[in-house]
This record gives C-alpha cells, sequence and structure tokens, in this order.
C-alpha cells in the first residue's frame, strides 16, 4: 500500500516568476530602476528551466509603488509601454500585423474582472480597417472576452482557438488577473510573458493554456497579481509578530503592543533571527525553514477548507486604475499615431 502524500497539492500558489525564491538574482538578465519603477527581465532557456519551473521564454516583472494618483500611473503607463513595444519587437512582430487582445476572467468577479476591463479601454480598429476609414499609423486590432467555463460552459482555450482559426490574426495579446505568494505585490506588480498563460493556474484551477504550442501564432501575456492565499498572510504574520518581539527585547522604549512608531515595517524587514532565537521563540516551529512554516501553515488551513484566495478591500478601485494604465499602454504600443490617452 502506497501511504506516499502528493504534497503538491499544498504548494504555494503564485503565477509571478519573481516570488520565486529558488532564482538567484544572477539569473536576471538585467534590472532597470524608473524613479520608484523596478523593470527585472529573465529569459529562461534549457540551461536554467531544470531550476526554474517555468516555459521558456522572456519574462519581464515591473514592480511599483503606487497608482492611486495620475502622475503615478502616468509613470507606469509609460514604462509598460516601452517594454511592451521591446517585447514585441523580441517576438518579430510587424507595425501592421494584425492583433486580438483576450480579456481573461470573469467580469463578474472583481478580482478576477482586469481582463474584461482592459477591454472597454481597448481601441478597436478591425471594423474601420474593412470600411476602409482608417489612417496610418494604427494597426487592425480586435478583442474578444472568452468569459470563463463556469459562466459558459465552454473551454476558454477551445473558445479561442476557433476565433484564431476564423480571423487568423498575426498575434494575441492576452489580460489576466494572476495570484502571487506575496502581500506586497497585490496590485503592485505587472508581469509580461511571450510564453503565453495558463488560465487559473495560479489558483490551482488551469486550464488549457493559451501559447504558441497551441495556436500557432505567438501569445503576448500580460497579467496583474490580484489574490494571495490566507496562509501567505498568516505565514508573514508570525514572522513579522517574532520578529516584532524580538525587536522590543532590544528597545525597551517601545511597548510590546505598540507597533504604530515610524519605520516599523522597515525596522522588522532588517531584523534577521537566528536558529537559536527562532527556536526560543517558535519551539519546534522555529527549527523549520520560511518554505516549511508556510508549507505546514497550508495544510492545516487546507485540512479546515480555510485555506481562502484573499484580495484588498479596495480592490474594486485599483483594478478600474490597472485596467485603464494597461489599455493605455497596449494602444500606444500598436498604435503609433497614439500619443497619450489622458
Amino acid at each position: 500500500m502506497n501511504n506516499e502524500q502528493d504534497l503538491s497539492t499544498f504548494s504555494i500558489r503564485t503565477d509571478l516568476i519573481i516570488d520565486d525564491k529558488s532564482i538567484d538574482d544572477k539569473e536576471y538578465n538585467k534590472t532597470t530602476i524608473y524613479d520608484d519603477i523596478i523593470v527585472s527581465e529573465l529569459t529562461i532557456n534549457e540551461k536554467n528551466r531544470s531550476v526554474i519551473n517555468k516555459e521558456e521564454g522572456t519574462y519581464i516583472t515591473i514592480e511599483f509603488n503606487d497608482i492611486t494618483d495620475s502622475e503615478n500611473r502616468n509613470k507606469v503607463c509609460d514604462v509598460l509601454t516601452k517594454q511592451i513595444g521591446e517585447m514585441l519587437k523580441v517576438m518579430n512582430i510587424k507595425g501592421d500585423d494584425e492583433c486580438i487582445i483576450i480579456g481573461l476572467g470573469n467580469s463578474k468577479s472583481t478580482p478576477d474582472s482586469l481582463g474584461p476591463k482592459v477591454l472597454d479601454n481597448i481601441i478597436i480598429t478591425k471594423h474601420l480597417f474593412e470600411l476602409n476609414k482608417v489612417s496610418q499609423g494604427f494597426r487592425m486590432v480586435s478583442i474578444f472576452a472568452p468569459g470563463v467555463k463556469g459562466t459558459t460552459g465552454l473551454e476558454t482555450a477551445d473558445l479561442i482557438t476557433s476565433i484564431v482559426k476564423e480571423i487568423k490574426p498575426k498575434f494575441i495579446i492576452a489580460i489576466d488577473a494572476l495570484a502571487s505568494s506575496s502581500i506586497e505585490r497585490l496590485n503592485h506588480t505587472i508581469q509580461m510573458t511571450n510564453t503565453g498563460i495558463h488560465p487559473g493556474s495560479g489558483v490551482g484551477n488551469q486550464r488549457k493554456e493559451i501559447s504558441f504550442k497551441t495556436l500557432g501564432i505567438p501569445v503576448l501575456a500580460i497579467g496583474v497579481p490580484t489574490v494571495v492565499e490566507s496562509s501567505t498572510i498568516v505565514s508573514d504574520t508570525i514572522n513579522y509578530l517574532f520578529k516584532h518581539i524580538s525587536y522590543t527585547k532590544n528597545n525597551f522604549e517601545i511597548s510590546k503592543l505598540s507597533v504604530h512608531h515610524n519605520n516599523y515595517k522597515n525596522k522588522l524587514e532588517n531584523i534577521k533571527l537566528n536558529k537559536e532565537e527562532e527556536h526560543n521563540l517558535l519551539g519546534l516551529l522555529g527549527d523549520l525553514d520560511s518554505n516549511e512554516k508556510h508549507q505546514l501553515i497550508t495544510e492545516v488551513l487546507e485540512a479546515l477548507d480555510y485555506n481562502l484566495m484573499v484580495c484588498p478591500k479596495e480592490v474594486d478601485f485599483l483594478i478600474d486604475k490597472l485596467s485603464v494604465v494597461i489599455a493605455n499602454s497596449i494602444n500606444n504600443s500598436l498604435h503609433r499615431q497614439i500619443n497619450s490617452l489622458e
């Protein structure tokens, strides 16, 4: 009798390649900083694919602090426009190649509505080309929101395959909401890759992939993490809690219950507990490394059916702002005639 348990059930759910702690900083091709926006590029090939469990291709991660004001949104939009343009060059996309933009996700579920909301702000030109009413500097663009299998009864990849066979575009841009294993990256990170996308993979509901392999045309995938597992929140809270206890031991003027002093979070992040401290504070739990602790917490919450996917309370506001940023960046990248949509 085989009593081995499939531990993949308890693996940390994330779509972001930057969440992978096994990737050394040296693996990244380059990291560029624009003001307070960090752009990281990673290429996965035959050499490093055995270590990094991702499809071969280029992954670009854009990290930013805030998009709640127009100035910051414009900065992120400019950076994303530049990165999309460079990625299209890598994919050998020409200036007049036809494109279909796919908005993946469920429009009735706010954290999963990023894709359909982006489509609301895309400049559609295919019908105008058919009427010969388009000036130079625009390319043929159409959009499609396939919904989700739970509301349509149809597999998303099958719908897209049918449209590609009928319309015959040169390439696809797919937008989707992602999952992250980092609370700080929720709605503050954009990931872009030329490897395609597996809808629902980050939340354990993986559907058929949408990629060059399945469609026969290049697929540029753009996503933003909007949800995180509750086990991640519990794990991070425990880590910060015991760092706080360690911090107050050496700072007697700080109350053990007071966490609202200046630079509190930065001070805790700089604290590194040694094994003896972790054992004294956490007992047997302190003897586990961070991944083992997270896995243990996940196992407990899964057994109780409490390991939910969680989003910020202001997710509707953030999704609205992010969808405009992504749509404007795509419009600016696809149509040379457009300078700004703001």
